[in-house]
């Protein structure tokens, strides 16, 4: 078996950069770790190094898709708070006991699904 030990890297493609950018920077935090010359590409650091998410222009169509964020279960309610603050619509938090996990839902501009899940130390169920 691969010993893989986590996600580093996601692509999502989204209508336009610079309204994405905004969003993922100046809403979720996320800083640029890379802009790509000649490319319609972003790459945004996750928490420092923890991972990356890379925000692809792209003028097609394509279907959207679902990222899961870690956030520590001591913060998820602020940070519900934070994002209600700014304006974005979120559902929860919600406990999902098969996890364990404690998560909150929103979208990005382009209808991408975020969660942000707070993984529980023990199994409430």
């Amino acid at each position: 078996m691969i010993p893989i030990s986590g996600v580093y890297e996601v692509v999502a493609r989204v209508s336009d950069l610079a309204r994405a950018e905004a969003f993922y920077c100046d809403v979720l935090g996320l800083e640029v770790g890379l802009r790509a010359p000649g490319r319609p590409m972003l790459f945004l650091r996750v928490a420092g190094d923890a991972g990356m998410v890379v925000l692809q222009e792209d003028s097609g169509e394509w279907p959207t898709q679902h990222f899961a964020f870690h956030v520590e279960e001591s913060q998820l309610d602020r940070a519900v708070e934070e994002l209600r603050g700014k304006g974005v619509e979120v559902q929860g938090p919600v406990v999902r006991d098969w996890m364990p996990a404690k998560s909150a839902y929103s979208s990005d501009p382009d209808g991408h699904q975020l969660e942000f899940c707070a993984p529980l130390a023990t199994h409430k169920g």
